[in-house]
């Protein structure tokens, strides 16, 4: 064996070091980069709304071929299924329902292939040897016992013509995932009965929670629309409809209308518009009318010369709720929701719920204006806490304002890191401060809701100054010109609407088949106006439901033949461009209004 040189050794030696070297530095490398934090934690985040459901299983027909002079029961059954996840229970209210009718509780009589009210038997002891009448009961099934079952209802009882409760559970403090009870009928057939079909229905319905109580039809006097809460009363727990309205007068001669904005609020629900059905279910339709209608709030409608004359009776129109099935904070479920479609979403600052609609552009956009204020008890000690920035409301509500005061004003407290609080009554730098107006500082109180411009109007909302509006610090007097920010009061994950033509508007407009955007650079610098009176009708029309919210100027509520709501697009240090709709136009271009005058909010979110 060679004997190795001091060079061999030299040369081994060096060797060996670079190997040490290389194995130290690929283990080195190799260290960081397997001890690198690569971990990934995901958070699944799943909310259960409340929502109670009421199919039928028909077991047996109800139907029999009954000879003259018989007493025949348990014609029939059907068994209800209710799945209710919500602890205020439900209560199941029925009515005679013959011929569509509500109320009507006689089986109709078809004799020889012709109906013959004559012959039509109606409600009654259907005992043997009395007048042909007929009868109902229910009997209780899973989760259901005889104390569940009201107004003597668990035996053979008359058909009520009007909504009765006929059954309820108000489970004490966890909800039951399901229940049933069976419907069955009994007649008698007295023996001077002629042979034919008689037929009848009884309609029942699922009110959730318990204390509710079922839509109801109404009458209305004749040249009048007359505009309907639909939802109950504040006398069972407080879960009804409040404030009310009158009614609108139209004369004979009418063939157009413009309908009055609600002034209805529904604690947990959004106001989807005005239905001339009062059994209308938004996304689905009048489960019982097919011709039945929604309308937008300050929709116009058309109607035949002395169609709600005298001979006819007036309007009735009937508010349609949405139940709230969610929070507006961050809120993902737009990609989900079904063009047209509309659900309703709560503003998690003041427990206020709002209907969102996912309109033409394919984004989702609040279709009631924003109602933040500072005359909800509820505000006052609520921390914001999620994530965005929050302007808080400030008392006094003493006053009108102009662009020199400071009352009626928002103001943030504390620091705009997202977890801003309310501390109504706080005294800040009026620098900070930034007016808005409630519909209580408008024009003097209207004694009746006759009116329809009323300062009281629910759907109108807030009208807020446009620092305001854009949640900006900046002082009235010294408001940028920029777009500052993307700041707003609109609830965090949502946005105050860019404006002209180009901007969330515009692009509304468009897809609503309104003013086309070809060139961007000369719409930009066109003063013309969308299409006249068709677009606006439609901009007022179910979903997209604007409003003639009118302006507040000065100390009153000015140009109330129209609606303006504030963008984000900023004209000047004064001035803003707005989204205008009128009754012959609407207008999303050039249009601008100083930044201190009150008008009021949508908000918007979607790309």
């Amino acid at each position: 064996m060679k004997r190795l040189t001091r060079y061999d050794k030299t040369i081994c030696t060096l060797a060996f070091m670079f190997f040490i070297l290389t194995l130290f530095s690929f283990l080195f490398l190799t260290s960081s980069f397997v001890s690198a934090d690569t971990s990934v934690t995901a958070t699944a985040t799943v909310q259960v709304g409340s929502a109670c459901s009421f199919n039928s299983v028909v077991n047996s027909a109800h139907a029999a071929t009954i000879p003259s002079g018989t007493n025949q029961s348990d014609i029939g059954q059907t068994t209800f299924t209710i799945v209710c996840n919500d602890t205020g229970g439900y209560s199941i209210y029925a009515v005679g329902y013959s011929g569509f009718e509500v109320g009507n509780t006689k089986l109709l009589a078809s004799i020889n292939g012709a109906l013959n009210s004559t012959y039509d038997i109606d409600t009654g002891s259907n005992a043997s040897g009395t007048p042909s009448s007929w009868a109902m009961k229910l009997t209780p099934g899973t989760n259901l016992t005889s104390s569940n079952i009201l107004n003597g209802y668990g035996s053979y009882s008359i058909v009520p013509s009007s909504y009765v409760k006929v059954a309820t559970l108000v489970p004490s403090s966890t909800p039951v995932s399901s229940s049933t009870l069976s419907a069955t009928y009994r007649v008698n057939i007295a023996a001077t009965q002629p042979a034919g079909n008689y037929n009848g229905k009884v309609r029942y319905v699922l009110v959730n929670p318990a204390t509710n109580v079922p839509n109801e039809p109404h009458t209305c006097a004749s040249n009048k629309i007359c505009y309907w809460p639909n939802a109950g009363d504040m006398t069972s727990g407080g879960v009804g409809v409040v404030d009310s309205m009158g009614d609108q007068s139209i004369t004979s001669s009418n063939t157009s209308a413009t309908l009055w904005a609600s002034n209805f609020k529904r604690p947990g629900y959004g106001f989807a518009g005005w239905s001339d059905a009062y059994d209308y279910v938004v996304n689905v339709g009048s489960e019982s009318n097919p011709d039945a209608h929604i309308y937008g709030p300050n929709e116009d409608i058309t109607f035949t010369a002395g169609q709600y004359s005298a001979t006819n009776g007036g309007l009735s129109l009937y508010a349609v709720w949405v139940k709230s099935e969610g929070n507006l904070q961050n809120w993902n479920g737009c990609s989900s929701l079904g063009q047209g479609k509309v659900t309703a979403l709560t503003d998690q600052r003041d427990s206020d719920v709002y209907a969102v609609a996912k309109l033409a552009d394919g984004k989702c956009w609040m279709i009631e204006n924003l109602r933040l204020d500072a005359a909800d008890s509820r505000v006052a000690s609520l921390s914001q806490g999620f994530g965005g920035v929050f302007a808080g409301l400030a008392d006094p509500e003493t006053a009108n304002f102009s662009s020199s005061t400071t009352a009626n004003s928002l103001y943030y407290s504390g620091t705009q890191s997202g977890t801003a609080s309310i501390d109504i009554g706080t005294a800040n730098n009026p620098g900070y401060r930034m007016p808005r107006y409630n519909n209580a500082n408008t024009a003097s109180p209207v004694a009746n809701m006759a009116n329809p411009y009323s300062e009281n109007i629910y759907n109108y909302g807030n009208y807020y100054t446009w620092p305001a509006a854009k949640a900006n610090t900046d002082n009235m007097t010294n408001a940028t010109s920029s777009n500052s920010g993307t700041t707003s009061l609109c609830p965090f994950g949502w946005r105050l609407p860019t404006g002209r033509g180009s901007g969330d508007f515009g692009l509304l407009s468009n897809s609503l088949g309104g003013y086309r955007i070809d060139d961007v650079a000369q719409e930009m610098n066109s003063s013309t106006t969308p299409t006249g009176a068709a677009m606006s009708k439609i901009f007022r029309s179910f979903p997209n439901n604007y409003v003639y919210s009118a302006i507040i100027s000065g100390t009153s509520l000015a140009n109330t033949g129209g609606g303006y709501y504030w963008s984000a697009t900023a004209d000047s240090s004064s001035t803003t461009y707005v989204f205008s709709v009128q009754s012959t136009y609407v207008h999303l271009n050039t249009f601008y209004l100083h930044k201190y005058l009150g008008l009021t909010v949508r908000c918007v979110i979607g790309n």
